[in-house]
């Protein structure tokens, strides 16, 4: 599929209203509807090509997007509802973790930094086109990456170094204890502790969001 035609049938994704897609969640999770999950994962499709948008000139392009999806889908696949999390917040990083593993795989690595390009002071999300989702959930994703990423900034070195080699590169556990030249069991240890930390680093905010 072409660019062009990919952005026409993404035209057609309808929106989800908040009761419709709790309403989906809970098909999926607890009756595993797999019309359930098709419909979530066709309604964030635009959120995949938002991420994707940075490298719209490149050739491979659609493979990029591509890579984006198999993100999305996992993270319906991993998302837990009761947490009381969006899944715009949960899946933006598997999404841009498995597009930015896939770039650096195909020698596009020196295209990574664009998301951190602050010569005009704008963030990654700056740079995504409105495809059409709601102002609300846009500002959402804003907030949430502001937070998330300070959060991340805060925590002792290897838990960051972990977190961002599993959450944001898609890299496996193993991978990651091989280059850190460390067990699995440390891996997890580092994350679980990273995590928790974040946890309660925005706990506050959690609350006021949901």
């Amino acid at each position: 599929m072409k660019l062009a035609d990919y952005v026409q049938e993404l035209n057609k994704v309808k929106t989800l209203d908040p009761e419709q897609e709790r309403r989906l969640w809970r098909e999926f999770k607890e009756h595993h509807s797999m019309e359930a999950r098709r419909r979530i994962i066709e309604a964030y499709q635009p959120l995949v090509f938002k991420t994707a948008m940075p490298f719209c000139k490149l050739d491979n392009i659609m493979d990029v997007i591509q890579e984006g999806t198999v993100g999305l889908i996992e993270s319906v696949e991993g998302f837990e509802p009761a947490r009381g999390v969006a899944f715009s917040l949960y899946a933006i990083y598997r999404i841009r973790g498995r597009m930015y593993r896939f770039l650096k795989e195909e020698g596009n690595a020196d295209l990574v930094c664009l998301e951190n390009d602050q010569d005009n002071g704008s963030t990654w999300l700056d740079k995504l086109v409105d495809t059409g989702l709601p102002v609300p959930e846009m500002a959402e994703l804003h907030m949430a990456s502001d937070v998330v990423m300070t959060a991340m900034n805060r925590l002792p070195r290897k838990e960051q170094l972990v977190l961002n080699k599993i959450f944001m590169e898609s890299q496996e556990v193993k991978e990651v204890a091989d280059m850190l030249n460390v067990s699995t069991a440390h891996i997890y240890r580092l994350q679980k502790s990273g995590v928790r930390r974040i946890r309660g680093m925005l706990s506050k905010f959690m609350h006021n969001w949901k």
